[in-house]
């Protein structure tokens, strides 16, 4: 990959503060675009821009208030420019079998999730469509092409934001703007450390053990590392992958085919 193909553009990358949202800002640094980084934490924020060498602005936004989300992106587009890539990352996962699953539960996966990407999206597409090019990449999870016990409520707001890619990438289709999601297995985030210390402390199992049963989903026999979806996402956003569209691409060692 040209490793300043994309130099110049205007990304926004939301949950960008850490994990796998850090790393995918961390590729599109490197390939040479203008980022602007999202998320609830100005100092996770704040500490990520400095370890970066590329033009960052931060913005703090909880994805899920349509209020924040509009103010958010017009004034990263004030401070970099019209938007050109978005990368909807944000996320959050809670778990609980489906008999205990409250309403409250069910809409926070559901608003930060799907209703968060809805809501981005619509305050970046504009520009974009000005500009006659974009480029939207969704991080789904392999639970938006699969069920998995006891996160029925995570797993029906990532099958929506799958449905949303596919939808919008056949509005878009001749417009130069691709949509396209990205599928994680378990990924070595810190999200993933809130799931073993929630197993933990629900089977009495160890983190080793806990960790390891993770692990056995992927027919590798490990964990993703946030590298590699990082690097998927921004394959996504070369000149290269115009043709590709509409597509929910696995990063998961083979789980989901």
């Amino acid at each position: 990959m040209n490793p300043q193909a994309i130099a110049g553009k205007h990304a926004v990358v939301t949950g960008g503060g850490r994990g796998i949202g850090a790393a995918i800002a961390a590729e599109l640094a490197q390939a040479g675009a203008r980022l602007t980084l999202m998320g609830r934490s100005r100092s996770s924020l704040e500490a990520r821009a400095q370890q970066m060498n590329a033009e960052v602005h931060i913005e703090t936004c909880d994805v899920t208030s349509p209020d924040e989300v509009q103010r958010a992106f017009r004034a990263a587009q004030e401070a970099l420019g019209p938007i050109n890539i978005l990368v909807n990352n944000a996320g959050q996962a809670e778990s609980r079998p489906f008999s205990k699953i409250d309403l409250g539960l069910w809409q926070r996966m559901l608003s930060v999730n799907l209703t968060g990407t809805f809501l981005c999206t619509q305050a970046a597409l504009p520009g974009m469509l000005e500009a006659g090019w974009g480029r939207i990449v969704n991080i789904a999870s392999t639970a938006g092409l699969k069920g998995y016990p006891y996160v029925s409520a995570y797993c029906a707001a990532k099958h929506g934001v799958v449905g949303l890619t596919r939808s919008l990438a056949l509005e878009l289709a001749r417009q130069n703007i691709t949509v396209n999601a990205v599928c994680p297995g378990f990924s070595e985030t810190e999200l993933l450390e809130a799931s073993i210390a929630s197993i933990v402390q629900k089977t009495g199992r160890t983190p080793a053990e806990a960790r390891a049963e993770l692990a056995r989903h992927n027919p590798q026999g490990r964990l993703v590392e946030p590298t590699e979806v990082a690097q998927a996402v921004l394959w996504l956003c070369l000149p290269g992958s115009a043709a590709l569209t509409g597509q929910a691409i696995a990063v998961a060692g083979g789980e989901v085919m």
